[in-house]
């Protein structure tokens, strides 16, 4: 991630977001960095191939000691990464108390949150220290790619920096969650100030239609912007694009990691053990919008309505962990524990067992293997801004054609409906019909259906994602 040199006549690129891509850690005393996972890194994992840029955003942790600040920054830096520190407490508000507790469920059409002051007040000065920060750092001409919900003020709150300190830079934001409809949007008192906050951007990206006509109604009706055709909207003499930007994976590496001698010989190792059965998996973060209470009744359902099927299919179920500190998210994980020990209590024969959980990460070998060996890929999301799983089994089922059952609340489903079989999560028989016609399709189907897949798949990578959206802000960046 090195910036571009002047030779090479480019604009430099600055991606900010709240989290950097890079874990940040203390090892005898001197601080160290490596990649992290997560769903924007595998987004942005293909645009390192085609441009340079430099990463802003918190190291997700606290470092009061000046001097630790400067060798911590020293190994960001290493990486092409800029850290910004913030107190503990205020990272806290701001990324559980409002950002996670407030934004993400309405986000994800879920009701009955309780807005809170302090958490609002956190989030405008996190969005401020960014703004500072960046504003800093950004040199004329820069593109500015800010991404996510954390910094849904930080448009606004930069160009009125850069303005003062005469630097014109095209900015651009892409939200990464569902940007749900107006009454749910309308529900959050402060839901004006974060619409004009973001519309101080050149370009708006959303990953799908949906999202971005509620992105566009909400602009007009709450805050009476100007809405030209379906991918303009002026507001305060701004104009600003609001586009559809399909966000991908990189299949390349999905590809090669098939070809790695250790995932070949944990390939060979799980088929020899689920030999004979028909391998279901399913790899969610444990929360409430990925719907895993939903995919167990579902399964346990399929399991009821053909109990002949019950010890000659398996679904390995990858949880892992997410915001275990949060009361919500423990009874989450006790509900579903409790279903896990009911379902393989009541189906479970000395010859094996329907259901193998795993509350816990995996590592990327073991995540490529179970992808290859598994038959049928399940995700049962209420809500979900894609669902990037869907494309990683996909990329990994050249030889097996497996087939890929997906919610219809998924924004992944928008794009994959003709290859996948489609369901709603909350409708228990229609989750166990939609599975016993993945476990019973022919080969002839699959292979039909995965070659409409993997088309979508291989055309709109992560590469491909970012150089459409780059475009676009050069096109349109008020620079």
């Amino acid at each position: 991630m090195a910036t571009t040199t002047d030779s090479e006549h480019h604009r430099d690129l600055i991606l900010v977001s709240n989290r950097l891509p890079l874990s940040v850690s203390k090892e005898n005393g001197t601080y160290k960095t490596s990649l992290s996972s997560g769903g924007l890194v595998t987004a942005l994992s293909g645009l390192s191939k085609s441009m340079n840029f430099r990463w802003i955003g918190w190291p997700g942790i606290s470092i009061k000691d000046e001097e630790e600040q400067k060798q911590a920054s020293q190994s960001l830096a290493e990486n092409g990464a800029m850290g910004i520190f913030l107190d503990a407490q205020l990272a806290h508000d701001h990324y559980n108390g409002f950002s996670n507790s407030i934004l993400w469920p309405i986000m994800h059409y879920q009701s009955g949150i309780n807005f809170n002051e302090e958490a609002w007040t956190a989030y405008q000065r996190v969005n401020e220290i960014f703004a500072d920060t960046v504003a800093a750092e950004a040199k004329p001409n820069d593109l500015i790619w800010i991404h996510d919900y954390h910094l849904l003020l930080l448009p606004s709150l930069l160009r009125e920096r850069l303005e003062k300190q005469g630097k014109r830079c095209a900015i651009g934001f892409s939200l990464h969650t569902p940007f749900p409809a107006e009454d749910f949007w309308r529900g959050l008192p402060v839901h004006a100030d974060l619409l004009r906050g973001v519309l101080a951007s050149d370009v708006i990206g959303f990953h799908t239609c949906e999202y971005r006509r509620n992105f566009v109604g909400g602009c007009a009706r709450s805050i009476g912007a100007t809405v030209k055709g379906e991918d303009h909207v002026t507001y305060a003499g701004h104009d600003t694009y609001v586009g559809t930007f399909i966000v991908g994976i990189d299949p390349q590496k999905f590809s090669d990691s098939r070809l790695d001698p250790c995932v070949q010989k944990r390939i060979k190792t799980l088929e020899e053990e689920y030999k004979g059965k028909t391998v279901i998996v399913g790899v969610d973060r444990l929360d409430h919008t990925k719907g895993l209470v939903q995919k167990l009744e579902g399964y346990g359902g399929f399991l009821k309505q053909h109990p002949e099927l019950s010890n000659k299919v398996t679904l390995i179920q990858v949880a892992i962990p997410s915001r275990e500190d949060v009361k919500e998210y423990q009874n989450l994980a006790d509900e579903v524990n409790t279903l896990v020990g009911r379902i393989d209590g009541t189906y479970a024969t000395p010859d094996g067992t329907p259901l193998v959980y795993m509350h816990r990460s995996v590592s990327f070998t073991e995540l490529t293997a179970l992808y290859c060996i598994a038959d049928i890929c399940l995700l049962t999301s209420h809500r979900d801004g894609m669902n990037l799983v869907a494309s990683e089994y996909v990329a990994c089922q050249e030889d097996r054609h497996g087939v890929l059952v997906l919610s219809e609340l998924a924004g992944a489903a928008a794009f994959m409906k003709t290859g996948g079989i489609i369901f709603h999560p909350s409708r228990v028989r229609e989750m166990s019909d939609a599975i016993y016609q993945a476990v019973t399709m022919d080969a002839e189907e699959r292979e039909r259906r995965h070659k409409q897949l993997i088309e979508f798949v291989t055309t709109h990578t992560s590469a491909k994602w970012g150089e459409s959206f780059i475009c676009a802000l050069e096109e349109h960046g008020q620079c």
